[in-house]
């Protein structure tokens, strides 16, 4: 299994595993696999708490950072975080903020404790990106930092390659594949429609091998509903270097999600996700709830670009996180459609030592239906 991206690394399994949970990263890494940190639900202060965390933790093992810097969003340009911020607070109407305020009061969930405030705007603005750019490229068993929407500029590919890292992104299309490959990017991770988050439209078997194809002979992790050894069996054959896994993490012992969150994955299944401009502005697989509705019907407000509706659910998300046992009619759930898979709770070890089974298995398999 390993294969040269994985050589590069050091790691002894090409699986990659995207959370928010730094337990998660480490016990990745620490299990053979390459853990990655989401950075954009963390301040610059939050981060550098975070990382250092993870080095403690990792031993020798490396690990990696994802960033979320879109090529297009509302306010591009602006690196002043003031003046982004007021311009953002501008455009945002506020019959959007009363709607999902009445949501959270329809659903009875509690508003924040007084003097506490949900921050609005995330790490996917180049003011709020590049302070986290600068902070994870000081930890040296950082090797690897990925973008999750669109090409990263070009000042930010040349910062990370010479510090010395790779630096890669995700992408839903060949075209999305080609200009990351222009760009003299490292890497590329290739997420079908079946993945949990901000997802495209192309399935997952289908567009692997057309950005392996189109990139070769760059490296290509595939994503998308990855989440057993048969699967990562099938992304290897088709001549991806590793794969790259995000929704089955949720629901490990090691997630710092909720028991009412984790059960809410367990009891569902791949019928009950949806793609969703509702929380981000940006189409985004979540578990389909009141809130995702809500925001379809004709006589609602229309979700705003990124980062204008974060702006709006910011609130939501920390309320619906503080108060989970009342608020998962309204939560914010991102997850692909393997949550239809997702049914029990068992440590991050258990869960790679699956995948590597499930993998030589199908490896044996495909073996034995060659002639004699």
């Amino acid at each position: 299994m390993r294969t040269e991206f994985c050589e590069r690394l050091g790691i002894e399994y090409p699986i990659f595993a995207f959370t928010h949970c730094r337990d998660v990263v480490a016990a990745v890494s620490n299990a053979g696999g390459f853990g990655v940190l989401g950075a954009v639900g963390f301040s610059t202060e939050e981060l550098v708490t975070q990382l250092a965390w993870i080095d403690e933790h990792v031993g020798e093992n490396p690990y990696g950072v994802d960033i979320v810097l879109p090529n297009k969003y509302e306010g591009i340009g602006e690196t002043d975080f003031g003046k982004l911020e007021t311009m953002l607070q501008e455009q945002i109407p506020q019959e959007h903020r009363d709607f999902a305020a009445k949501l959270l009061v329809d659903h009875g969930v509690p508003e924040l404790p007084e003097g506490e405030k949900a921050r609005e705007i995330l790490g996917w603005t180049e003011a709020t990106a590049w302070p986290q750019i600068e902070e994870t490229l000081k930890h040296d068993k950082v090797k690897l930092v990925a973008n999750a929407l669109g090409t990263p500029p070009p000042e930010v590919v040349k910062e990370i390659q010479d510090a010395g890292r790779l630096v890669g992104a995700l992408c839903g299309s060949k075209k999305q594949a080609v200009a990351h490959k222009d760009a003299g990017l490292d890497f590329v991770i290739a997420q079908g429609y079946e993945g949990g988050g901000h997802t495209g439209e192309i399935g997952s078997i289908i567009l692997w091998p057309d950005v392996i194809e189109a990139v070769s002979p760059l490296p290509v992790l595939a994503a998308g509903g990855i989440g057993s050894g048969r699967q990562m069996a099938a992304a290897m054959a088709m001549g991806a270097e590793g794969v790259w896994t995000g929704s089955i993490w949720l629901t490990v012992s090691e997630a710092e999600s909720s028991p009412e969150q984790k059960e809410s994955y367990i009891q569902a299944t791949a019928r009950d996700t949806v793609r969703s401009r509702s929380w981000t502005g940006k189409t985004a697989r979540v578990l389909r709830n009141d809130w995702t509705e809500a925001w379809e019907r004709e006589d609602t407000p229309k979700p705003l670009g990124m980062p204008l509706q974060w702006m709006v659910t910011a609130d939501a998300v920390t309320r619906v996180h503080r108060y989970a046992s009342k608020a998962q009619p309204v939560a914010f759930n991102p997850v692909g459609q393997i949550v239809g898979r997702m049914n029990d709770i068992r440590p991050v070890r258990w869960v790679i030592q699956e995948m590597v089974g499930e993998y030589f298995d199908a490896f044996e398999r495909m073996q034995g239906l060659m002639p004699e």
